[in-house]
């Protein structure tokens, strides 16, 4: 086992089981073809880290950008179903890669597609974390990606930051490396004379002087420096800490060498499920809620009846993600509803006894069960 850099991360160090994280840039040509160089240097890296004791999950994207050239593309497709044609193409691609050069190190690959759906419902996400859990108890190294040929607002919403963050907690990791093709960061456009990188952030407060722009949409990838301080706030929110680094230094981020950006974990691990629900759920309607249950679900944590609730918008069927917003239009919540939305017009402001003395005992339930509700 090699010996830590001396003045290493102590949060990196610890770390016995890390997610990382690849940007398509990271892995493509400028042509959007994998780059065969590029894959074989992140694997020695990840191979060594695995040779020191540490379970990896690797989010990798790049899947739409391998499908471009076989499919005689130029650039990355703005309409969906050629994103979705160029997944399906990619990931096949994209994975044999990997696999190909993992064998070259005595490791199977094992793939994961996942969407939103698979952690915010109930059964599902158990599953999930049970596929994680079994395949690292076997010593495969898992390979995520979100399920681009099939996704519809996931591929819109579409960053593998935010992806890599939910699974980081989902697989309980102890660390998240975003590598990209940016080396940290940094208090101002890196390339403008006098930005500084910021080696370490304690806190969103740290955040206050640095200038971040709007997500990045040109070339292969879809995410910017946005998108990766987004994904460092959930993670670090829930108790793990990332560092962001350019691909290049990824043997001395997983090192804990000072390169990148060090975000240290802020708060407390969460249900998994609900971290999903509130970071990689789009609302397809809102709950408008009176005072009193306002309290009950902000200050009691208690769920949401039909008697609290006043308005209903948006077109919905019961288990979509709804917010629950107050007399004023606040978003207080997001939670899993149980009703459709043309049932609960004739149910609100009624008490659910007299719902089920009137409607029968399939209305003995909540509007919005406190187990599938998390304050945002």
């Amino acid at each position: 086992m090699s010996v830590a850099p001396s003045g290493a991360r102590p949060e990196v160090v610890a770390a016995r089981r890390v997610v990382v994280k690849v940007g398509s840039s990271s892995l493509t040509t400028a042509a959007g073809g994998i780059d065969p160089d590029r894959v074989r240097a992140l694997v020695d890296v990840v191979a060594a880290a695995r040779d020191r004791g540490v379970e990896v999950v690797l989010v990798s994207s790049g899947a739409i950008a391998a499908g471009l050239a076989p499919l005689g593309l130029r650039r990355r497709p703005s309409d969906l179903p050629s994103q979705q044609a160029a997944a399906s193409v990619g990931q096949g691609l994209l994975v044999h890669r990997y696999t190909e050069e993992l064998a070259g190190h005595g490791v199977t690959a094992g793939q994961v597609l996942l969407t939103a759906d698979d952690v915010v419902r109930r059964t599902h996400y158990r599953n999930a974390h049970q596929t994680f859990a079994r395949l690292l108890e076997l010593g495969v190294l898992p390979i995520v990606n979100e399920n681009d040929t099939v996704a519809t607002s996931e591929i819109r919403f579409g960053d593998n930051d935010r992806l890599a963050a939910l699974v980081a907690h989902l697989v309980h990791a102890d660390l998240l490396v975003l590598l990209s093709d940016v080396d940290g960061l940094y208090d101002g456009p890196p390339a403008e004379a006098g930005s500084r990188r910021v080696p370490v952030v304690e806190s969103v407060e740290d955040l206050g002087g640095v200038r971040l722009g709007a997500a990045g949409t040109a070339g292969v990838g879809t995410g910017g420096m946005r998108t990766k301080v987004d994904a460092a706030m959930i993670a670090t929110g829930a108790g793990i800490p990332v560092v962001l680094s350019a691909a290049p230094q990824a043997a001395e981020a997983l090192t804990g060498a000072d390169v990148g950006t060090l975000f240290r974990a802020t708060g407390r691990r969460r249900p998994t499920r609900l971290l999903w629900l509130a970071h990689a759920t789009e609302p397809q309607g809102r709950l408008v809620l009176d005072a009193g249950a306002v309290r009950a679900v902000t200050q009691r944590h208690t769920s949401l009846l039909a008697a609290g609730v006043t308005g209903v918008e948006g077109a919905f069927a019961a288990g979509d993600p709804v917010d629950l917003v107050d007399p004023a239009g606040a978003v207080l919540a997001r939670g899993r509803v149980g009703f459709d939305a043309d049932e609960l017009p004739a149910l609100l402001g009624r008490s659910t006894p007299d719902l089920v003395a009137e409607l029968g005992p399939a209305y003995d339930r909540e509007v919005v069960h406190r187990d599938d509700l998390v304050l945002l």
